[in-house]
């Protein structure tokens, strides 16, 4: 099945239950594979900071009062919130026939691509995973692989307030700059979605796909 749905959630996501629905998505695709689609969710988070497996606390500054909470992506810290555009890769990597390191270098030149089509120079590091321009993260990556299947996926900065990212070590580095793209254009979310969604369906090769806007929770 090479069909890839792409799913709109509307409003202000809380983290958790999203976060739960990749799990119990993922997990129902280990007995039968081909009963499902690749999906690709889209949307906003409430404030938080999410922690990955690897996190150490030293790199928590001072969260002030937003929320943390500790989940089972890879990477370190890092910030969710109103403004920043989350995309969620719920991939059959064995049936796209990638490894990690492969897709983490495809979802990176999906979001690359895009930029440079704004006549934004962007770029990714080889150690460290994202989306760099000109020294300035504006897109970090964090994932999880369960027998071949993933979940979890991009933060792409679009609008919003970057404060938060002065209260921790983004990704587990000291003073890294954090950048969005209101800093360049005037784009909105739904036009950066609908781009985005365009890139992925082609650069992974799927034969046809599903669009559904204004996704409910749940």
């Amino acid at each position: 099945m090479s069909t890839l749905k792409i799913k709109h959630f509307t409003g202000q996501q809380p983290y958790t239950p999203i976060w739960e629905a990749m799990q119990r998505y993922t997990s129902e695709r280990f007995s039968q594979p081909d009963q499902f689609s690749d999906e690709l969710w889209f949307m906003e988070h409430l404030p938080v900071f999410t922690q990955g497996q690897a996190g150490k606390a030293e790199h928590i500054l001072n969260p002030h009062d937003i929320p943390i909470v500790q989940c089972d992506r890879g990477g370190q810290i890092t910030y969710h919130g109103p403004g920043q555009l989350m995309i969620y890769t719920l991939f059959d990597l064995n049936r796209l026939q990638l490894n990690t390191r492969t897709f983490v270098r495809k979802l990176e030149q999906c979001v690359i691509a895009y930029l440079q089509s704004l006549q934004i120079p962007a770029e990714h590091k080889a150690d460290a995973p994202g989306v760099y321009i000109n020294g300035a993260k504006i897109c970090s990556i964090g994932l999880r692989i369960r027998k071949g299947f993933s979940y979890h996926g991009l933060a792409f900065n679009i609008a919003m307030d970057l404060t938060p990212f002065s209260y921790i070590n983004p990704c587990g580095f000291k003073n890294l700059r954090m950048t969005q793209l209101t800093h360049f254009t005037d784009k909105t979310l739904a036009e950066v979605c609908h781009k985005l969604g365009t890139l992925f369906y082609q650069a992974f090769g799927y034969h046809q796909w599903h669009f559904q806007p204004n996704h409910p929770t749940g």
